[in-house]
């Protein structure tokens, strides 16, 4: 067994893929490099391509109103800002200007392994407000103390009450990631906002905003308008 597929079993397929670009880039620069005479061949592993999960904001409403305070706070910023789980529940004050109206993700907290900026809008900026006083280094907490698990019995009675199977806290940023697309934000903006090494990672969200294709659709209808099937439809031949 070599290293990507002991990788593969401690992580995603997706992950190891990520190791193995790496890995490929390193042989590649030792090939021009002399110090080999040529690169092997590694194959990506296969992933799955699975439907995006994402609420309405009916069902945001819902689901916030049936969490306890503590919850429903990190819910709603989780679904302002798009942060990851680990982010959010280890979000320090010292990451947060308040008056600048941002916060941010040390690289060291992000997946992409890079600095991430975090704008605060009025929604983001009036839950931080919230927990003032609660703790002094941490943003998020429970009777003034860090919050180290979200998956509670109080997470999954809410999600049972409005009907959510297989609903998990990773699919709040599914929802701002489609809440954005659906308002509008180009890829590129959601990619930076997001802290997404790759875009494929934002087109994963492309499809649920097609406005901007729509002038384009009609060049080919357009070749029907004068046809019999579309004038006439009532003369249609049945077969």
């Amino acid at each position: 067994m070599n290293i990507l597929d002991i990788k593969k079993k401690e992580t995603t397929p997706s992950t190891a893929n990520h190791y193995m670009a790496i890995i490929r880039s390193i042989l590649r620069a030792c090939v021009e490099w002399g110090w080999i005479d040529y690169a092997p061949v590694l194959k990506p592993y296969k992933t799955e391509t699975l439907r995006i999960r994402w609420l309405t904001p009916e069902q945001a409403g819902k689901l916030l109103s049936l969490l306890p305070d503590h919850l429903a706070d990190m819910v709603a910023f989780s679904l302002a800002t798009g942060l990851r789980k680990s982010n959010v529940t280890g979000l320090e004050w010292s990451q947060v200007d308040e008056n600048r109206r941002i916060a941010w993700i040390h690289p060291d907290q992000a997946k992409a392994r890079k600095a991430i900026p975090v704008p605060l809008d009025d929604v983001a900026l009036s839950i931080i407000q919230k927990q003032h006083g609660k703790n002094t280094r941490f943003v998020f907490t429970y009777r003034g103390n860090p919050v180290q698990q979200t998956n509670t019995k109080a997470w999954r009675k809410a999600l049972a009450q409005i009907g959510l199977e297989d609903f998990r806290w990773h699919d709040l940023r599914h929802t701002w990631a489609s809440w954005h697309i659906q308002s509008g934000t180009p890829l590129h903006v959601l990619q930076e906002l997001g802290g997404w090494h790759s875009s494929a990672m934002v087109r994963r969200y492309a499809h649920l905003a097609a406005e901007h294709l729509e002038p384009y659709a009609h060049h080919a209808g357009q070749h029907l308008q004068k046809s019999e099937f579309v004038t006439n439809p009532s003369q249609r031949t049945k077969k």
